[in-house]
């Protein structure tokens, strides 16, 4: 037996929104829409016809489900118009750029068949989705953690699917563009983890491994179904609610470790991202946890 056992660090980053059940009259139809998240459908009875900007309308019936890739342009309808039709979806996202990618390449943006084990995942998770949301005997965050480690459980099986579910006919982008998504977004993440607060733009990136700003914001959107600059902006805010953790930060040392030019700025900058100021956010965490130490290692008392 070894006599150390690392445990990894985990970011999760997980974040689930507009999700619901529904039971929908003959003829209903939902306005054309897009998200900065992936969408899950899942027909329970009926049929739906979904849509996507560029692809042929798609229906689908029980059992099959469709993962709508973030920034993809859709509409839904009830195929029929006099029978009713239930259906489950909510959108989510979450940290990990290889996951997003595998998704987006092998399965996104077309219909699943009941048979096949994706669709019976996904089934399963919403159902299990739904059922928590119900709250029977269940506190408020209990309902959340449980959410949580239900889809955090739907996306292992994701993994452990996904290879046996190749689409190579209609992947989305090549090697190539995944490889310089890749550097690009292995350089953003060092650039902001940098503790020497040097500002950056996705320019500079580019520029690093000589392409243009605008095929580098195409192929990193292709590949990961998100802007870079949105990339940017979530690995700044991770890192902010990290330093806002430390206690012994002030708010004005965190904004000079963030690279912001003043309090101002960086306060008005972090309540875009959370909708609450620093200050805010340090009264919500305070009575969670105290951190003592700073060291690198991870190491939380």
């Amino acid at each position: 037996m070894k006599n150390f056992i690392s445990i990894p660090v985990v970011e999760s980053g997980l974040y689930i929104f507009g999700g619901h059940q529904h039971t929908v009259p003959g003829g209903w139809s939902f306005f054309e829409q897009k998200h900065q998240a992936f969408e899950l459908m899942c027909v329970l009875k009926g049929s739906q016809t979904t849509t996507l900007k560029g692809l042929a309308p798609m229906t689908y019936g029980p059992g099959s489900a469709l993962i709508i890739a973030p920034g993809t342009l859709h509409n839904n309808r009830n195929a029929s118009k006099d029978k009713e039709m239930t259906y489950i979806c909510f959108h989510f996202n979450f940290e990990s750029l290889g996951l997003k990618s595998a998704i987006i390449s092998n399965i996104a943006n077309a219909v699943i068949p009941p048979d096949n084990p994706v669709a019976k995942a996904s089934m399963a998770a919403a159902l299990d989705i739904v059922k928590y949301s119900k709250g029977v005997k269940l506190t408020e965050e209990q309902v959340n953690l449980k959410i949580q480690i239900r889809l955090l459980s739907y996306l292992y099986e994701l993994t452990e699917k996904l290879s046996a579910f190749s689409r190579e006919d209609q992947l989305h982008f090549t090697e190539r563009e995944a490889k310089v998504a890749r550097k690009m977004a292995t350089l953003i993440t060092e650039g902001i983890d940098k503790s020497d607060h040097h500002q950056f733009s996705f320019g500079d990136i580019c520029k690093q491994i000589d392409i243009s700003s605008g095929y580098g914001h195409r192929t990193f959107r292709k590949v990961y179904g998100m802007t870079p600059l949105r990339f940017i902006d979530e690995k700044k805010y991770r890192k902010a609610k990290l330093l806002l953790g430390y206690m012994e930060y002030s708010i004005e040392d965190v904004a000079y470790m963030m690279g912001a030019s003043s309090i101002s700025n960086f306060s008005k900058q972090f309540k875009k991202w959370s909708g609450i100021t620093p200050s805010e956010y340090r009264k919500q965490i305070s009575p969670k946890r105290t951190v003592r130490s700073v060291a690198q290692s991870g190491h939380f008392e």
